[in-house]
């Protein structure tokens, strides 16, 4: 699986960094780095900053983000990662509307698809997740997609065959000669049957960025410059339940500044 997966990440990589080779395949790609800076979170030490590197393209049958984030702890060292960690998710989507050259849209939905992710993180941190997506027409919003995954969560906190319901979202709210952008997604293990120590809990995290477009503001070109705040909650971080020994409801706002190229 993890031999299967680094094809699929190196092949869309491939198609993002080489649209010429691709031809119509690529409809679009952009790329993104973002700096965060924030206190008082929870589990690893309570400041941190990371750099975030983003990739989102659609081409001919589906749609693809990608993200890996390194986080410096602030000279502090988490007691299993050290002073820094890496994390990372890579989501591919299937539209079956475009396979199969259909209309699928009914209702609110434009198109349903097959939805997956792979989550990879220092040490014992990996899982797999697939399931149905749904791109839906939700008026105002520049996208909202919903997508419901089983989840399997690997190593010594295994979560076999739980439910993910994940959202995201983003929105345009024009503010004078410029844009305040919010988006954003939730991800919610809604349950997790399994009841002995160390498997991995239900939790909800909710994961919101509120972004004022400084590049426009300043005539530099607009969706290139971003300032503004990320706010992070997340109740039983990591899927470490709170009842126990570790508090793992985590709430924090970030300062955030992000490039998009």
């Amino acid at each position: 699986m993890k031999r299967i997966t680094s094809s699929l990440l190196l092949g869309s990589s491939l198609l993002a960094t080489l649209p010429a080779v691709a031809g119509d395949l690529l409809e679009w790609h952009g790329e993104s780095l973002t700096y965060l800076y924030g206190k008082d979170f929870k589990v690893n030490p309570g400041i941190q900053q990371t750099v975030t590197f983003e990739h989102a393209n659609r081409w001919k049958y589906g749609d693809t983000f990608l993200f890996i984030d390194k986080t410096f702890y602030n000279g502090q060292a988490d007691a299993s990662k050290g002073p820094t960690t890496y994390y990372g998710e890579f989501s591919p989507r299937l539209s079956l509307g475009r396979i199969f050259d259909r209309n699928l849209s009914f209702g609110p939905v434009k198109d349903v698809l097959i939805a997956m992710t792979y989550e990879r993180g220092e040490g014992d941190n990996e899982a797999y997740l697939i399931g149905p997506g749904f791109a839906l027409n939700v008026p105002g919003f520049n996208y909202f997609n919903l997508n419901f995954y089983v989840r399997n969560t690997e190593g010594s906190r295994p979560g076999d065959n739980v439910w993910q319901i994940t959202p995201n979202w983003s929105y345009t709210i024009p503010v004078g000669k410029s844009d305040i952008l919010i988006d954003g997604y939730i991800d919610w293990v809604v349950d997790n049957d399994e009841t002995r120590r160390g498997t991995y809990h239900a939790n909800l995290q909710f994961n919101p960025q509120v972004k004022y477009d400084l590049g426009k503001a300043l005539n530099w070109g607009a969706k290139q410059l971003y300032v503004g705040i990320e706010y992070s909650y997340w109740k039983d971080k990591y899927g470490i339940d709170n009842s126990g020994n570790i508090d793992s409801n985590q709430s924090v706002t970030s300062a955030l500044v992000k490039v998009h190229f």
